[in-house]
């Protein structure tokens, strides 16, 4: 931002001179295939993906206890193998754990749908006969669609086969069909059919532990890697970047499985409680269902909830039930992971919708499982590396737009409410006289470089002075509460402010004689095309610290026009510019019109480019011949201050 402050002003370019539409065009083209063939990629290669994805993530699980096995001075290979077998152990527990609370669930099926048709009939009765028998005949119709037809009575075969059976012209009788059944499958195909649905999650569990025992032995191989294909001209900055993100994804894991389990624990304690059959497994299934994200721990809600509706006799079950699911959420997802995470996960909610609805389309239930921990892994890429930052942008909880960004685009588009909602939120840990030197003056130095390079109408301008007027008079509520701040300046040392009595007021009666008028300060605006809008901006702090202000255009101090200006009571004139290149001669010939106009008025020029390379050439300020350069709005404040109340500090001290 600093290069393009400092940057001369450029003319206005002419449409055949911008940059060739076919450039862009190609590169967004490039970027199209490139997404196309990695969804593809990871559409048709989900066979192998999933299993080596899955391997990397338990990777990461794995890598504090393997952390914590070496430093009991086990070797690099051993430590790595006892966490595998660790997690091995945990999924098979788990998997006979679910296995066997559904195979008790199965044996009790006809005595719980006793009981629903039990509820069911007496939500019938309090529901009315007239809704309970049109439920009765949807119902009906229901069972009548999943059952075959009856056929009628038929004949004997043979007296059947008599009566069907056609006369042919000729007398010829019909062709008989035999029907005959083919041989009985192999031994190997049948085979087939039983293993394959064995052997398959067998070999995916026999990749997954395989990659991660490799991942776990190779962990800083794959980083050097890494940091080779991303960022090796930086070393040091990327190595750092890739250790803190290594970290930040192992602590996220660690911490989101100790959550969900903690999750899995409480439910499955609350259902013992309750009387909910196999509360075991509803506490795993709850535990592993909200990896989800969102609507994980309700999808693990719904088979409890109904099954609770069909072992008691009542609804009190199916209400406490629902109501331990949902209170226990509320606590997990409301107070422990805000405080855990520090208020966030780094993901935008819209991003967490919408990766879990793409990953479950590319991958089925793992995809929807795996969303938020991929979601992840792709935000902290595009903050650590430069070519993948697109992807934080898109998927992460960052703003897009910084606030100088965002009050530029929200004043372009003539919308000051929306810029006024920013600065609220700004003004409720900052001073007014910050919000206009850190955002608005910042964004509309953008606004004026983009105007200086034609890019903007003359129509857009005048919108944006405007909008920006608007914006400074719904503003006027709000105080300037932070004191002034010392200064030191060319022509003055502003090392005083102004006078206090015993109360701490201002003592107004202490004002330099010149400064005690009406409107002792002068605003011209900077021939720019929004310095207008920054002139608003230093007269309302100005009104705020008790100063009579009067705002000019520039052409009401033209050579032409200047004599029509009436000198009373002015002491102070500021002319403050957005954006000034060089030594321009105009301001030197406006101070010296000025000078002949107000000889006792001290004149102060105010770049808010603090970068310009005219605040920084003493040559050519003094011979623009101006008594105070500042570079924000604050300095502008303190000069205006320490001028008027400077001769009555010095007579107060003299009187000490």
């Amino acid at each position: 931002m600093a290069e393009e402050r400092a940057a001369p002003a450029i003319a206005p370019v002419a449409p055949h001179q911008n940059t060739p539409p076919g450039k862009p065009r190609s590169g967004v083209l490039t970027g199209v295939v490139i997404g196309v063939v990695i969804v593809c990629t990871l559409y048709f290669g989900r066979e192998v993906l999933i299993p080596i994805t899955l391997a990397i993530l338990l990777s990461f699980v794995l890598s504090p206890l393997m952390e914590l096995l070496r430093r009991l001075w086990l070797p690099r290979v051993v430590a790595a193998l006892f966490a595998v077998l660790i997690a091995i152990g945990v999924i098979i527990a788990l998997g006979g754990i679910i296995g066997t609370q559904i195979a008790g669930l199965a044996g009790q099926v006809p005595q719980y749908q006793t009981t629903i048709e039990t509820k069911v009939e007496s939500l019938q009765k309090l529901i009315g006969s007239g809704i309970t028998s049109r439920f009765g005949g949807w119902m009906h119709n229901i069972e009548g669609a999943g059952q075959p037809q009856q056929k009628p009575p038929t004949q004997p075969a043979s007296q059947a086969s008599i009566a069907r059976t056609p006369e042919l012209p000729g007398g010829s009788q019909p062709v008989p069909v035999v029907i005959t059944q083919t041989p009985a499958s192999s031994a190997l195909d049948l085979s087939r059919h039983i293993l394959e649905p064995i052997i398959s999650p067998v070999a995916d569990l026999g990749i997954i532990l395989v990659v991660a025992i490799f991942t776990l032995l190779q962990k800083e191989d794959l980083r050097d890697r890494l940091i080779r294909l991303f960022g090796s001209s930086d070393l040091h900055r990327t190595t750092a970047a890739m250790d803190d993100a290594g970290r930040r994804l192992t602590r996220y894991f660690v911490t989101q499985l100790g959550i969900n389990c903690t999750f899995g624990v409480l439910v499955g304690l609350g259902l013992y409680l309750i009387g909910v059959p196999s509360p075991v497994l509803w506490g795993v299934l709850g535990a592993l269902l909200r990896f989800v994200p969102y609507i994980g721990s309700y999808i693990a809600a719904a088979l409890p909830i109904l099954l609770a509706a069909a072992v008691g006799n009542g609804w009190n079950m199916v209400l406490w039930t629902a109501l331990l699911y949902i209170v226990t959420e509320l606590v997990m997802g409301q107070a422990v992971e805000p405080v855990v995470y520090g208020h966030s996960t780094g993901l935008s909610p819209f991003s967490v919708i919408i990766a879990a609805i793409f990953w479950a389309w590319m991958w089925g239930p793992i995809g929807l499982i795996l969303s938020t921990p991929l979601t992840l892994c792709l935000v902290v890429l595009g903050r650590h590396v430069e070519q993948l930052e697109f992807l934080d942008v898109a998927l992460g909880n960052r703003p897009a737009l910084t606030p100088i960004e965002n009050f530029y685009q929200r004043i372009l588009a003539g919308d000051p409410d929306e810029a006024e909602e920013q600065a609220e939120r700004f003004l409720a840990e900052h001073a007014l006289s910050t919000y206009y030197d850190e955002v608005a003056l910042e964004g509309l130095q953008l606004a004026a470089a983009d105007a200086n390079k034609g890019v903007l109408a003359p129509q857009q301008v005048e919108r944006i002075n405007h909008a920006v007027k608007e914006l400074v008079h719904d503003l006027a509520d709000h105080d300037d509460v932070v004191e002034p701040s010392p200064e030191k300046h060319d022509a003055a040392t502003i090392d005083h402010l102004a006078p206090v009595s015993e109360s701490g007021a201002a003592v107004e009666s202490r004002l330099a004689p010149e400064w005690q008028g009406e409107a002792p300060v002068l605003c011209v605006a900077g021939r720019g095309p929004l310095d207008e809008a920054a002139s608003v901006m230093l007269a309302q702090l100005l009104e705020k610290h008790d100063m009579g202000v009067r705002l000019l255009p520039h052409e009401a101090v033209s050579r032409t026009k200047i004599a029509a200006l009436d000198p009373e009571g002015v002491a102070m004139v500021c002319i403050p510019y957005l954006d000034i290149t060089g030594g321009p001669a105009h301001l030197r010939f406006l101070i010296r019109r000025l000078r002949q106009r107000l000889p006792r008025a001290s004149v102060l020029v105010g770049i808010w480019a603090a970068g310009d390379a005219f605040l920084r050439d003493q040559a050519s300020r003094r011979v623009t011949g101006a008594d105070y350069y500042v570079s924000s709005l604050r300095e502008a404040l303190n000069a205006c201050l320490a001028a008027a109340y400077s001769p009555a500090r010095a007579a107060l001290t003299n009187q000490d």
